[in-house]
């Protein structure tokens, strides 16, 4: 099994687990069935984050409204957004526009 789908799959299975999952440098979040995989990620400060669109025909988006991103930077099947967090704190996120119908959320924590 490649590294990168044994990463993946561990990294579900924590996520289905309720555990949060420390991850290495880029981090990989799956944008998926209108859910961010996994919904909490730890990091290290300094690390990337990368959100991977793996849906079919849905476009997403990662939204920080807190860290004053402007809405509507969507990205489509196959495409990818990527993020550094140089500071420790607790960063949510919502996929801007399912949060409200869906409910996809999620949270980078960087230590």
């Amino acid at each position: 099994m490649p590294l990168r789908r044994l990463l993946l799959v561990s990294m579900l299975w924590l996520s289905w687990c309720g555990q949060p999952v420390v991850a290495s440098d880029p981090a990989l979040v799956i944008a998926k069935d209108y859910r961010f995989i996994p919904e909490e990620i730890r990091i290290k400060a300094g690390t990337s984050v990368r959100w991977e669109n793996q849906d079919k025909r849905q476009y997403h988006s990662v939204f920080f409204k807190e860290l004053g991103d402007k809405p509507g930077d969507y990205f489509f099947p196959g495409e990818t957004r990527e993020r550094t967090f140089d500071e420790p704190g607790t960063y949510p996120y919502i996929c801007e526009p399912h949060w409200d119908s869906h409910g996809m959320t999620g949270v980078v924590i960087v230590e």
